[in-house]
């Protein structure tokens, strides 16, 4: 029996090898990531509570055997190094010794063989220092994170009894970019302790030796392949048909930027093909106006392709004004104050369809309202504005009012003597101006007038 159950673990093993490969190499190449190194960390628990039995076996020798079988499937992979660090090994408990961790098998692209070697010589003995180990592993990646994807495996079957916050551990060094999102292969722990590895990593419930040995195999499948993504951007009937917008991803758990795109149409007319790493989930946004952000976490599963909708549904608006003069548009979500865009006039810009608020930024200011709705380009055309030459013979003060029932605040006037050009809206104005050398208030002049389409009004002050 114990012959056949060897056969048997060896037949599975060389075939989930074979499988990893073969999803490896059938994964499409592209150049974002090619370059990149992959850097693997174990962090294996040898504290004293791995002694207990896992099957017919210690949980010890059980993660040991099965985790040196898995490390011949990683021999000869390109851009990749791995590296061994351990806790709980080196000091007997009691006492606590919260600082035994070490690095035992520095990384390296051909030291397979002696982390396997270590691996067998290693004794359960001391505490769990979990906090304490993954702060040190953070320290054991070289420092070019730009280049590689720093990944963390921590096998486990207890809970931090160092007093430290793995949690804050974790979260740091992945904000600082030094980590991505670990996993954690939890062995044999109870219900009430898995959830304290939520907040660590991706953590997988190891029940049994065959579970375990299943688990790694998943875990090193994400490690070694990329996904592939297909953003759909939808349009109001639910076609793919939006492109050619900014898209970002960022991993879920941190909140860090991980991805920019400019979203494409292939030569088939379909969303492009985009090569995404499965060992974060992803938070996906489309910069629209306004912007469009995915109401769900985005977990990819390696070597497999995943198809990403998000609705979109666009339509151009223009606006335009005669004359040569430039002026901006404030541009808001109906009854909303914030400020989705200043666009100029005589420029073409996309919106999500809706209902939008429209400030035009001339003198006077024209508000107007849009209802913007998909298959439809729409025309916004304000009147061009006239000039207005204002001649002072002394310098004053002053100010232009719209001249309706109530006076409305154009604009003021310079106080330096000379000429000042206005470029007014079509319309009655009314000019209130006081000339400084004239210190008593019944000197102030109050001029009407009208601003015609095209026609230059002069005045003199």
């Amino acid at each position: 029996m114990d012959l056949q159950l060897k056969l048997k673990n060896l037949l599975f093993l060389k075939l989930t090898t074979t499988l990893i490969l073969s999803i490896f190499l059938s994964v499409p190449t592209f150049a974002q990531n090619d370059l990149k190194k992959t850097r693997v960390l174990f962090i294996f628990d040898a504290s004293q509570s791995m002694y207990a039995k896992f099957g017919a076996q210690s949980r010890m020798d059980v993660a040991k055997s099965l985790l040196i079988d898995m490390l011949d499937s990683l021999k000869g992979q390109k851009n990749l190094e791995v590296a061994l660090r351990v806790y709980g090994h080196q000091h007997p408990y009691p006492p606590q010794h919260c600082d035994d961790t070490k690095l035992e098998v520095d990384f390296g692209f051909n030291n397979i063989a002696s982390i396997q070697n270590r691996l067998k010589t290693i004794k359960p003995k001391g505490t769990t220092s979990i906090a304490q180990a993954l702060e040190s592993g953070a320290y054991d990646f070289p420092s070019d994170t730009k280049n590689a994807r720093n990944i963390v495996i921590l096998i486990t079957d207890g809970i931090e009894e160092c007093d430290g916050d793995p949690c804050a551990i974790s979260r740091l060094y992945q904000e600082k970019k030094v980590i991505l999102k670990p996993f954690v292969i939890g062995i044999g722990l109870k219900k009430d302790f898995q959830k304290t590895f939520d907040c660590v990593g991706t953590f997988y419930d190891a029940k049994d030796p065959e579970s375990f040995k299943n688990i790694l195999n998943v875990v090193v499948s994400q490690v070694l392949n990329t996904s592939t993504v297909q953003l759909n951007l939808l349009d109001k009937q639910g076609l793919p048909t939006e492109t050619n917008v900014p898209v970002s991803f960022y991993d879920s758990f941190s909140g860090k930027l991980q991805y920019n795109f400019i979203h494409t149409m292939n030569h088939k007319g379909l969303p492009d093909t985009l090569k995404i790493d499965p060992v974060l989930s992803y938070k996906v946004v489309a910069h629209t106006i306004p912007p469009v952000e995915s109401d769900q976490e985005w977990k990819l599963s390696p070597g497999k392709h995943t198809i990403i909708a998000l609705h979109t549904p666009q339509a151009n608006l223009k606006l335009s004004m005669g004359g040569r003069q430039i002026a901006n548009c404030i541009v808001k979500l109906k009854g909303e104050e914030e400020i989705l865009n200043v666009q100029k006039i005589n420029s073409n810009q996309n919106y999500l369809i809706g209902d939008y608020d429209l400030e035009f930024l001339t003198l006077p200011r024209i508000k107007h309202s849009i209802s913007i709705k998909q298959d439809s380009s729409y025309k916004v055309v304000i009147p061009e504005p006239s000039l207005v030459i204002l001649s002072f013979t002394s310098s004053g003060y002053g100010s232009i009012f719209e001249d309706e029932n109530e006076l409305k605040w154009v604009t003021d006037i310079k106080s330096n003597k000379g000429k000042q050009n206005v470029y007014l809206m079509p319309g009655s104005y009314r000019i209130i101006y006081r000339a400084k050398n004239a210190s008593e208030s019944i000197f102030t002049k109050d001029l009407t007038f009208k601003v015609l389409p095209k026609k230059t009004v002069s005045l003199k002050l």
